[in-house]
């Protein structure tokens, strides 16, 4: 591989900013080729009859209290995938980067992330989104989606949060995850 594909996608979304994150969250955007992580979460549901089809086509996970989490990743030329399971279902997701922001492809939808550090945390927000990778949605109806990076207690914690317009919370998930084999 060559230098610009050895550095970690994270670290070259996020520059110099990358080496005063904490030791997770280094650890877990500097994985090399792939590596598990494992932990536990919740996943909440928005109530909304439109919320079935739009977490259907993101391929979002059903509700779930205190759910087994596990999430592999791996690392190729082109990006990341994230092969999430929140219990027995699979969330998967492939990231890349260009011009400084970091994209992902989650079901049919396509999304253009903005990252920033703030206060030791890696926040996510939403510029834009295509549906099938090619139809442009309104910027607006994204404005609330919410996405945090942590480590609390020596484990890395996740929290995505999205409400949309009209339909209010589409969906909610968090937890924490440490690597596989790590301690408990």
């Amino acid at each position: 591989m060559d230098a610009a594909v050895s550095t970690p996608l994270f670290e070259r979304v996020l520059g110099a900013a990358f080496a005063g994150l904490p030791p997770r969250l280094q650890a877990l955007h500097s994985i090399a080729e792939r590596q598990r992580w494992r932990g536990r979460g919740e996943v909440l549901r928005g109530t909304h009859w439109l919320v079935v089809p739009c977490a259907w086509l993101a391929r979002l996970p059903p509700a779930a209290a205190d759910v087994p989490v596990g999430v592999e990743f791996v690392v190729d030329e082109t990006g990341e995938h994230w092969n999430r399971r929140f219990g027995g279902v699979r969330m998967a997701s492939r990231l890349w980067q260009r011009d400084g922001h970091l994209y992902e492809r989650l079901g049919a939808l396509r999304f253009r992330f903005a990252l920033e550090v703030v206060d030791d945390e890696i926040l996510w927000r939403a510029v834009r989104a295509w549906a099938f990778g090619i139809v442009p949605l309104p910027a607006r109806w994204f404005a609330g989606v919410h996405c945090r990076e942590r480590e609390r207690e020596g484990r890395y914690e996740f929290l995505v949060d999205v409400s949309m317009p009209w339909l209010g919370r589409l969906i909610r998930y968090e937890g924490w995850l440490l690597p596989e084999g790590g301690d408990d």
